[in-house]
């Protein structure tokens, strides 16, 4: 009778628990059976069909034919995948729920009601509830437009191709185009090379920029902490673009400091002009210092703010300097502490879109495809996709970046002292 009442309900989801005499529980599952087949027989197998194909009719305005939208199906064929997997999940969850309930009642136990079941569960397993509806919209908000995104690298959407004409998959073909065509594949490298550099070179400035602030601040002969600080979180306070739009104003060619150039007899300098190259490079590195070196101040001063000074006091009995003090006690302790930090950090200057986007959007180089020589991969990515329609292009390059960013952050993450040595500062 066990093994019945089990395939019955692996069958017929919630027939075994009827068979148990749990009548509510089995009706509520009967329930979900019954919608989940209602749904897959009005539109869910034809939104997996319609995946497959992206339609099959063409629209034509002049014979009133509406067509299929490709991407509308797209859409719809990832929903109908996602509701098989929650239903896989549920039916799963009945499987295992008659399990139990047979092995209770081979222990001559006597099943709860169902009332007093879900009592139990939401007080043993309240996580599940408080979590179901943050799971459910990361779900639709996050992970369905990143499972979009990364589906939509793998066919021909762009260009031409946009709705109503019908978009087709194409395989790996927009991978093949990074890598092959030779305006494309030129720019990729030199976007990623430089790329990299700015990562790099943009968090080792904001990181350090902000911890000498706070050291600086958090030495007793400094007077007005307070008053001095107040400085850069005003910086921090202000919205990012105006920042951004100020310092392209501070840095034209009508701009203050030009006005002073060409009041001194020289001429004026095209700090971000076209032709700029490194000094529009700088100056982007300069803006975002002074964007982010708060964040890291305020956070560096809250952890040296816990630091145990009798360290230094021995540290200066056996001898050590100012400098040996810093790279053997206090570096160590605030890198250990905000290691996940920086790779956020550099995560975030990686994919950092305003500062170049404000400063210098909309400018082309020689030798770029669609793309300056200070734009960085999700700069191209945006002149790619929303500016010229190269969406499957655009979304291969965001696949791309997204794999380069994990693997750096997950690969330097595992080395570090914070991950290998949790327990080494407690």
């Amino acid at each position: 009778m066990k093994k019945i009442r089990v395939y019955a309900s692996s069958v017929v989801m919630g027939s075994g628990q009827l068979m148990q005499g749990q009548w509510i529980k089995g009706l509520l599952y009967l329930g979900c059976l019954a919608a989940f087949v209602t749904y897959l027989v009005t539109t869910g197998v034809t939104d997996i069909i319609g995946f497959f194909t992206l339609g099959t009719e063409t629209a034509d305005p002049w014979l009133g034919t509406k067509g299929d939208d490709s991407i509308l199906m797209m859409l719809r064929g990832i929903l109908a995948f996602f509701i098989i997997a929650a239903y896989g999940l549920l039916h799963a969850a009945n499987i295992r729920d008659v399990k139990e309930g047979e092995e209770a009642l081979a222990q001559g136990k006597k099943l709860p009601s169902f009332w007093k079941a879900f009592r139990t569960f939401t007080d043993r397993k309240f996580y599940v509830v408080a979590l179901f509806v943050p799971i459910v919209g990361v779900l639709i908000l996050n992970v369905l437009p990143i499972v979009f995104m990364i589906l939509i690298s793998f066919t021909n959407y762009g260009g031409d191709i946009v709705p109503p004409a019908l978009v087709d998959w194409v395989g790996l073909d927009n991978y093949g185009k990074i890598l092959t065509l030779t305006e494309i594949k030129g720019t990729f490298f030199r976007i990623l090379g430089w790329n990299l550099v700015w990562a790099v070179l943009a968090t080792f400035l904001n990181y350090f920029g902000g911890l000498g602030l706070a050291l600086l601040l958090n030495k007793k002969c400094v007077k007005g902490k307070t008053f001095w600080r107040t400085f850069p979180i005003l910086a921090y306070a202000i919205p990012g673009f105006i920042t951004l739009l100020g310092f392209k104003f501070l840095f034209s060619y009508g701009g203050p400091i030009n006005y002073y150039i060409t009041m001194n007899g020289g001429t004026a300098v095209g700090f971000l002009d076209i032709d700029a190259g490194i000094k529009a490079k700088l100056i982007g590195l300069l803006v975002n210092t002074w964007c982010s070196v708060p964040t890291s101040m305020l956070l560096a001063t809250g952890i040296l703010s816990n630091m145990n000074t009798d360290l230094y006091d021995a540290a200066s009995i056996d001898g050590a300097g100012r400098w040996k003090q810093f790279t053997k006690i206090t570096l160590p302790f605030v890198v250990f502490s905000t290691t996940p930090v920086i790779i956020t950090s550099f995560i975030g200057n990686f994919n950092n879109f305003g500062v170049f986007y404000f400063l210098r959007g909309g400018l082309y180089n020689d030798g770029y495809f669609l793309a300056s020589d200070t734009d960085l991969l999700i700069n191209w990515l945006y002149n790619l996709s929303i500016d010229n329609n190269y969406y499957g292009i655009g979304a291969a390059v965001s696949l791309v970046i997204f794999i380069i960013t994990s693997v750096i952050s997950l690969s330097v993450y595992v080395r570090s002292n914070a991950y290998r040595k949790e327990d080494s500062f407690r």
